[in-house]
């Protein structure tokens, strides 16, 4: 018997990230215009790493808090007072390991092997791959995707429900495709969901990078007490904190017991020194935040117009999230063409492949970025498509 053949089989069948893939493939070359991973191109503000670098001379190096320190908790109860107009009580938040984390435990406390959580694709590939290693099924429902926009077809939703069924993960905006879903989208999922008795599992990372003005609909718009969503999220996107590893989760109170466990029998919480930085975060950020977003709107800009101008590319600009989602024509195989096209532009692209049933035509490029740079690799890629 091989050493392979002898460990879980969940843990063999995880696929290789087909985002790394490429990363790994031409990481360092001189030159090269990463746009392949979902995160900008400014290092954590000093605000932040000075916050953290306090409480770690102050010696908060010790066990904390499981559930997050109480400050943070607080941050957070302010943070979404003035951003979604709900007072939330401290109670409801739930500091994890980063936002992968907080998808894990959310599926831990929502499925037992053999349930099925229904999610919708093109996604980021994660959240199929969590809740597979855990023993569930995931099932995919195809976005439908025509001239250059994104929708989802409910009726399709509900077809994809059965009495497996626990729950629907809902990423809006989305990543890859830029789907951002209406309050009236919002509220049909909704129902849909009281009327199968399912959770809904909202990742709602970029809710702040809306293109319309102010911040993306949001589930707790329209949700009432009593129903059950549990919200994923991370300090990565907004805050230029990707390498950290904090994020968190929104929860009915009546969870915080099982929350809490599930954090206890996997990191035991996040380092408070960490917890500290991210306090700083949300009480002193909102300038940095808003500088992002404006950058990554004059990013998106010139990036979707400069490839739409090829008449070669079948993709408006999203109305949200930090990607766009490029079906080029001639492009048949993503993974051979994002290989391609870092060797020839030296510009990194993911591929679509990466992201599940309906993205294997498309190419992701992520625009949180210098406008400057972008400028460029939006100039290669459209030399690129071309020649094509």
């Amino acid at each position: 018997m091989s050493i392979i053949s002898s460990l879980s089989p969940r843990a063999v069948a995880a696929p290789e990230s087909g985002i790394v893939e490429v990363v790994n493939y031409a990481r360092g070359r001189e030159g090269l215009l990463p746009l392949w991973v979902g995160e900008g191109d400014l290092p954590t503000p000093d605000f932040i790493n000075q916050a953290a670098m306090q409480a770690l001379a102050a010696g908060e190096t010790f066990y904390t808090w499981q559930r997050g320190i109480p400050e943070l908790r607080q941050a957070l109860s302010d943070y979404y007072f003035r951003h979604f107009g709900i007072r939330l009580a401290p109670e409801h938040f739930y500091v994890t390991g980063s936002g992968m984390q907080a998808i894990q435990i959310a599926v831990q406390a929502l499925t037992a092997p053999g349930d099925e959580f229904v999610y919708l694709t093109p996604a980021w590939p994660n959240i199929a791959a969590a809740l597979e290693i855990a023993g569930a099924r995931s099932v995919g429902v195809e976005l439908q995707f025509e001239g250059g926009k994104w929708a989802v077809d409910l009726n399709r939703v509900e077809t994809a429900i059965t009495p497996k069924t626990r729950g629907l993960f809902i990423n809006t905006p989305s990543n890859p495709t830029g789907w951002t879903a209406t309050k009236k989208d919002l509220a049909d999922i909704l129902a849909l969901a009281r009327k199968h008795d399912l959770w809904i599992m909202a990742d709602e990372i970029y809710a702040r990078y809306f293109y319309a003005g102010g911040r993306a609909p949001s589930f707790l718009d329209v949700m009432e007490p009593g129903d059950k969503v549990i919200f994923v999220n991370s300090f990565s996107k907004n805050w230029s904190m990707t390498g950290w590893r904090v994020g968190w989760i929104v929860a009915p109170p009546e969870t915080g017991q099982v929350l809490e466990n599930l954090i206890q029998y996997s990191t035991s919480g996040v380092a408070q020194f960490m917890q500290k930085g991210a306090v700083a975060a949300l009480n002193e950020g909102d300038a940095f935040v808003q500088s992002n977003i404006e950058k990554a709107t004059r990013s998106r800009d010139i990036l979707c117009e400069t490839l739409i101008a090829t008449n070669r590319v079948e993709t408006l600009k999203p109305d949200g999230a930090l990607y766009a989602f490029l079906k080029i024509d001639g492009v048949t195989d993503s993974r051979k063409a994002a290989i391609d096209i870092v060797d020839k532009t030296g510009v990194g692209l993911a591929p679509g492949t990466a992201f599940g049933p309906g993205g294997a035509l498309f190419l992701r490029a992520c625009f949180l970025r210098d406008p400057a740079q972008v400028a460029v690799a939006a100039e290669r890629l459209a030399d690129y498509i071309l020649k094509i």
